[in-house]
């Protein structure tokens, strides 16, 4: 099974930052913007621990209808990530398939093109 570091907030490609757990006062919760859940199987390389977080978290939001819980329920909030990243983890690891792994970059590029597509922007 990956091993999954609870204490570090990803910055999304592109952006500066990324915060620290609990001890920092919540700027794990304030320093990612909110965005969807990202395909994490069959990918070369693997999927980062960082980003199965980054899902984990994304799905506790969703769950909990918030994106920063309340000083009361932090640690709550804290334990559902870590319970769904741990989850996510060995759901990615057991995993089985006889498609060729994807390329990132190249599913980037068809996600901005079909973006491109659908909001009629140049890209």
């Amino acid at each position: 099974m990956r091993p999954v570091d609870a204490t570090f907030a990803p910055a999304r490609p592109g952006e500066s930052g990324g915060g620290v757990a609990a001890a920092d006062g919540g700027a794990k919760y304030a320093a990612r913007k909110c965005r969807n859940i990202r395909t994490l199987s069959n990918f070369e390389p693997p999927a980062t621990p960082a980003e199965i977080e980054a899902a984990a978290t994304q799905y506790v939001r969703k769950v909990a209808g918030t994106t920063k819980p309340s000083i009361v329920n932090r640690d709550a909030f804290d334990r559902a990530i870590a319970a769904v990243s741990a989850a996510t983890s060995q759901l990615l690891d057991d995993l089985v398939t006889s498609a060729p792994p994807r390329d990132r970059e190249i599913e980037a590029a068809k996600a901005k093109a079909r973006s491109a597509e659908r909001y009629g922007r140049a890209s």
